[in-house]
């Protein structure tokens, strides 16, 4: 028993590490000028799999992620909707030095994960290890309280993932950056990577990258 103590410890505590070894990453202001208008922005929509390795500027990242999510009003309210407003959607973000979650309270990723994880993101498509950034939607069912119909608050938040994910869908397409909505990944090892806990289910994910050159 105390063998087995012992391995826990060590094994969370080079987890907690790992973690540390990366930094906040404090993103830019978002430009809210930016993009195509919202009629070309559908009619440019589509999905892609195949990604430029480029990573991902720091203003399109910030961008990025503050139309998929972002606080868009002074009362905390988000650029996405979401059923009686418990905002149980995060947003996890993937890239090759490690594992981040968008916290758009402080507009910053906080770290997560060292390493490349791109990899539980794919599951059995490996296109996705192409584009730079991958983003896994992740609702927190803890946040709509005590609903007794557990299927109907699975429902919600599959709506509010799907909100988000099209946000992304919309921005990619009016500022000329490629995406395909998924809902392949490895959950488990997700799970791990970012240490969720049972309330927390992921949904879908987004790869996002520049177009091929």
């Amino acid at each position: 028993m105390r063998k087995l103590a012992f391995i826990f410890t060590t094994l969370l505590l080079i987890t907690t590490m790992q973690a540390q070894d990366l930094k906040v990453i404090k993103l830019n202001a978002p430009d809210k000028s930016r993009g195509s208008s919202v009629m070309k922005a559908l009619s440019d929509r589509h999905s892609d799999r195949e990604y430029d390795s480029t990573d991902l500027s720091k203003q399109d990242l910030s961008d990025l992620l503050w139309a998929a999510n972002g606080i868009n009003r002074t009362d905390g309210k988000r650029t996405a909707p979401s059923a009686l407003n418990k905002q149980d959607v995060d947003i996890y973000v993937i890239m090759k030095e490690g594992a981040y979650l968008y916290d758009a309270k402080s507009n910053s990723l906080q770290p997560i994960a060292k390493g490349d994880h791109r990899k539980a993101v794919a599951g059995r498509q490996d296109f996705v290890m192409a584009a730079p950034v991958s983003l896994v939607l992740v609702s927190d069912l803890s946040r709509f309280g005590n609903i007794s119909n557990k299927e109907h608050v699975k429902l919600m938040a599959a709506v509010d993932a799907g909100c988000v994910c099209q946000n992304i869908n919309l921005f990619c397409a009016a500022t000329g950056l490629e995406t395909v909505p998924r809902a392949s990944m490895d959950i488990d090892a997700l799970k791990q990577i970012l240490k969720l806990t049972d309330s927390q289910l992921p949904l879908m994910n987004n790869p996002v990258g520049y177009p091929k050159k």
